[in-house]
């Protein structure tokens, strides 16, 4: 309807704009496209619907690729009506005997599981609410067998959360409790040169994925966002994303790898067989403070990594990799690696070479470039 009233505008028709209509100008870039590729009739809503949805689709996978995301399956919600899976799934659940029918409405006895009231699932007008494509979709999910499904959305979606669970216990198909899981995001401030940064030109109200990678890159970008947990309040400032400082958390981890590589290159190692050639270097000559402390943090990875896997918290593993560039720096300003004495030299460089493949392997974990100089 928004895409078929901008067209219209753009042949100078008039016409009211739907009250609950998208108004971001990416709606007039796609009516515009509509006109030049398919032409002026606007009969067909129907193809005016799916020439949007593809174009939606095309920026998407341009703004993933650009974050360096790539989903093996793009499931469009409108299939879950066109191939009868949403009237399925209400047909079920009115066969579960747990449904009733109130003010020309069909609800859904979700108190029975939770809730703190039961939900509408087909308005008056015969609309489904929003949960109802989701309980249909979940359940082609759990039919596709993925037994364990993590959800991330926007924490204002929060209270679907228990009517998806409901509708699926409801169904009494097997599906456990507590699926699918959640993650549920709380939005992100922008801000630039001190203020609020608040319209995308594409947009129109919000800034996109595209803007910030544009910005500052997709390595700040991802390790900016992954930097906090979920349900945590953030401010990304594209000052700081930008600056070549310590402040500046990415800029830093990746020094961090930078000056590894730096050492290994004076040093005359070959970064890809350095492991291989110190794999048998005596520790014992590691007895200062900063190489006890490198050598601790180095030992924690795997168990960090174990717990941000099971606790779904990327952000400790940002949190870790903050601390060991931190005291891998403190170790380089403190200490000479190419000293005379071969066995502690050996031993220097074989910790600068855990620490830079900890750091590297970390940063992979994160979608993040581990530059070998900057």
């Amino acid at each position: 309807m928004s895409v078929r009233a901008r067209a219209r505008e753009l042949l100078g028709e008039s016409g009211a704009f739907p009250e609950d209509g998208y108004r971001g100008e990416y709606i007039i870039e796609i009516a515009r496209a509509y006109l030049d590729e398919v032409g002026h009739d606007l009969a067909d809503l129907d193809r005016i619907r799916r020439f949007a949805v593809a174009a939606l689709r095309r920026e998407q996978d341009l703004d993933l690729a650009a974050f360096g995301v790539r989903f093996d399956h793009f499931y469009l919600e409108s299939s879950l009506y066109t191939d009868g899976r949403v009237e399925r799934t209400v047909g079920a659940l009115v066969a579960s005997g747990r449904t009733y029918e109130k003010d020309g409405a069909l609800w859904l006895r979700t108190t029975e599981f939770g809730d703190d009231k039961d939900r509408v699932m087909r308005k008056s007008d015969g609309g489904y609410t929003y949960f109802v494509p989701d309980v249909a979709y979940h359940v082609t999910k759990w039919e596709r067998g993925f037994t364990e499904v993590i959800d991330v959305q926007g924490s204002d979606h929060h209270s679907t959360v228990q009517r998806v669970r409901a509708g699926l216990q409801a169904l009494a198909i097997g599906i456990p409790p507590g699926y699918p899981d959640y993650v549920l995001h709380k939005m992100v401030t922008v801000m630039k040169a001190g203020e609020e940064v608040k319209l995308s030109k594409r947009a129109g109200s919000y800034v996109t994925l595209r803007d910030l990678i544009d910005e500052v890159g997709r390595d700040a970008v991802r390790f900016f966002l992954v930097s906090r947990k979920a349900d945590a309040e953030f401010v990304f400032d594209i000052d700081l994303a930008r600056s070549q400082s310590e402040e500046n958390p990415v800029y830093y981890v990746q020094y961090a790898h930078a000056r590894v590589a730096s050492v290994l290159k004076q040093a005359g190692l070959d970064r890809s067989t350095a492991a291989a050639t110190l794999a048998h270097s005596d520790a014992s000559p590691l007895e200062s403070p900063y190489e006890q402390a490198l050598e601790r943090r180095l030992a924690d990875f795997p168990r960090v990594l174990e717990e941000a896997a099971r606790d779904r918290a990327p952000h400790q593993i940002v949190f870790y990799l903050k601390d060991l560039a931190q005291e891998f720096h403190s170790y380089y300003n403190a200490e000479r690696f190419l000293v005379d004495a071969s066995a502690t030299r050996a031993a220097r460089l074989a910790l600068a070479v855990a620490t830079g493949q900890v750091l590297a392997n970390g940063l992979s974990v994160l979608g993040i470039s581990a530059p070998e100089q900057m």
